[in-house]
């Protein structure tokens, strides 16, 4: 969850070290307070050192304490009946901590100090520098930190610029009406623990979203509580887990997944205990059905589930789809659809209907919550009803109750506080506009593919030479010939302010391009005449008009800095390298030019300080 990753760290730009510190005593300073107050009043607390948490013994009295307290608008935590936990943070006040000690009849003197003896224990305090960066020394203000985080967004190549063709992505519209109802209180202030008397209109929701989503998919139940697809994958694989349990056959652990699935499919299943076959692709990109065959019958006995993805991840409607998880379940084995491609089905056909078990969608994908930059991801995870049981069940009961399937995330909903972009999404579009929006993706691919064919070839299309809701674009043959690589393309369609479609997946020396239904025709064709002109380059360089080191592809993406270089000295000239589309405003520029990938990815160069540096914390630690 890169994005909630990025929203912590502008937190400590803000503050910086001192104001982290100064945060972290005041709350600290609080606890001690409440701490001291509570133990004068008899009370048991049961750690003498801890920094905003504490654990206090009341004597069968948790129940009451905790309902005093939210009757007063405070949440503590149930922990058992003599147990109740209390956390502080920076916003509590002297008069909460007050309201709180009340609640156990502790009263809070007037200028009472920080408690003596619930101090940290020196071995845990921290005495060295931290932050010493200076992006963390120098935001002080509104002002400069809006200018710092304006700053850095203009580096990117986001989709408020231009459209993301990420194929297997669904890079598509983040719709400010549906995104807006996350900043208002009523959603983003309710604890994921909250009592569930506080979170009526929270789960009537999260429940109607779930229902739109098991009839959308053709499944009887769906859990929003997995934080994204991999963990949705793990979701639906141990509900197949617990079922075969369940019925006594232990024994079945195969998991078939196909040489074209999804990356994380594989690692899904060992995570869920079960040993990976993989069944070979076929020359047009379907499934080998002879080997799938072979692999069945070979694995009859132990098979537990396959898992397909649809479309496929060649971008392809499989014809044979049903025949595929007939075969599976004649040999007692559950059919997992990766619901990743989601985004060419909706409407138009449920995974729940043609043949599949158990499903994760993907709520960051098909159901506009953003993704850039890492998240927040939701993977919902739906199923038939013979899997139900399984679900995920609640973190906080799934240990020791009966009925409850394995927790995938510590909070009962996931990342609730999303899940609102989603409702109004699917509220806001209606059966009829989901249905359409699914054709328009349908519709776009296939045009690209149709208008890209004969410059760069679709390597794999189905019945009637389509395509489903994205394209391969097949460079291989240009590469042999020209040495031009799909990486060039990529890199030199940033200078025509493009981001750069899905890189060598799933299949080396391709792109993969999913415009979604969210661009317009202008702007998919302003997508397509940037790949024509590229392949005019490529030409050039076939023709020998310059060598391919020397071209604006292998030189791509081209920064202001160095167009504007007085020692140009390329074979090509600049306004070929900055403005390749001739358009002269808005024109994007890169903040770094080409770097080798590869080698950065081997030789990491960091920009903290060198490793000599922690040479005397590290010996002190270790003595």
């Amino acid at each position: 969850q890169a994005l909630l990753a990025i929203v912590a760290s502008m937190y400590a730009v803000y503050h910086g070290p001192d104001g982290l510190k100064a945060i972290a005593e005041t709350t600290h300073g609080h606890a001690r307070t409440l701490a001291a107050a509570l133990k004068a009043a008899g009370l048991d607390v049961l750690h003498t050192s801890f920094f905003d948490t504490l654990t206090v013994r009341v004597a069968g009295r948790a129940s009451a304490v905790i309902s005093d307290a939210e009757a007063r608008g405070i949440n503590l935590r149930p922990i058992d009946a003599d147990t109740v936990g209390i956390s502080l943070d920076e916003t509590t006040t002297p008069a909460i901590v007050a309201q709180v000690a009340d609640v156990f009849g502790a009263p809070v003197a007037e200028g009472h100090s920080e408690g003596q003896g619930f101090g940290l224990e020196a071995g845990v305090e921290r005495s060295s520098a931290y932050l010493q960066h200076p992006v963390f020394n120098t935001h002080r203000s509104e002002t400069q930190l809006l200018r710092y985080i304006r700053k850095l967004s203009d580096r990117d190549l986001a989709l408020d610029r231009t459209m993301i063709p990420l194929g297997s992505c669904t890079m598509k519209l983040n719709a400010t009406a549906e995104m807006e109802a996350i900043s208002w209180p009523e959603f983003a202030s309710i604890h994921p623990f909250a009592p569930d008397s506080q979170t009526e209109g929270w789960r009537e929701l999260i429940t109607g979203l779930e229902a739109d989503l098991a009839e959308i998919t053709g499944y009887d139940q769906v859990s929003i509580q997995p934080n994204a697809g991999s963990q949705g994958e793990l979701a639906g694989l141990l509900a197949i887990r617990g079922y075969h349990h369940s019925r006594g056959e232990q024994q079945r652990t195969v998991c078939l997944i196909p040489a074209s699935a999804h990356g994380t499919n594989a690692a899904s299943a060992v995570l869920a205990g079960m040993k990976v076959v993989v069944v070979a692709t076929a020359a047009d990109g379907t499934i080998d059905h002879e080997d799938l065959t072979a692999k069945i019958e070979a694995n009859r006995d132990v098979l537990s589930a396959i898992m397909i993805t649809y479309p496929s991840t060649h971008g392809v409607f499989d014809g044979d789809v049903r025949e595929v998880c007939d075969a599976v379940h004649a040999a007692g084995g559950q059919v997992y659809i990766d619901g990743a491609n989601l985004n060419a089905l909706v409407g138009l056909a449920q995974p729940g209907r043609f043949g599949g078990d158990v499903s994760h969608l993907n709520l960051h994908k098909t159901f506009c919550i953003p993704h850039g930059g890492g998240g927040p991801g939701v993977g919902p995870v739906a199923a038939k009803a013979h899997l139900a049981p399984f679900m995920p069940g609640d973190a906080n009961k799934a240990a020791h109750e009966e009925g409850h399937g394995v927790a995938i995330s510590a909070s009962r909903f996931g990342s609730a506080g999303v899940l609102p972009i989603s409702w109004a999404y699917v509220k806001l579009m209606g059966g009829q506009g989901l249905t359409e929006a699914t054709k328009s993706a349908l519709l776009a691919a296939n045009y690209v593919a149709s208008r890209l064919n004969e410059y760069f070839p679709v390597l794999y299309t189905g019945e009637g030479g389509l395509v489903a809701h994205e394209c391969i674009l097949d460079l291989r043959e240009l590469t042999a010939k020209t040495g031009v690589t799909a990486e060039d393309v990529a890199k030199r369609l940033i200078d025509f302010g493009f981001h750069a479609p899905t890189l060598s997946f799933p299949v080396a020396g391709t792109l993969m391009v999913e415009p979604t239904e969210s661009e317009d025709l202008a702007e998919i064709d302003r997508f397509i005449e940037a790949m024509i002109t590229i392949r005019k380059e490529i030409d050039q360089v076939a023709n020998g008009d310059f060598a391919v080191t020397d071209s604006p592809l292998r030189h791509a993406p081209h920064t202001a800095a160095a167009v504007v270089s007085s020692d140009w000295d390329r074979a090509y000239p600049r306004e070929q390298a900055a403005f390749p589309a001739h358009h002269k405003q808005d024109k994007y520029f890169p903040p770094v030019g080409r770097i080798d990938g590869a080698a950065g990815d081997r030789n990491l160069v960091c920009s903290c300080p060198p490793l000599e540096a922690f040479e005397d914390s590290t010996a002190e630690f270790e003595n």
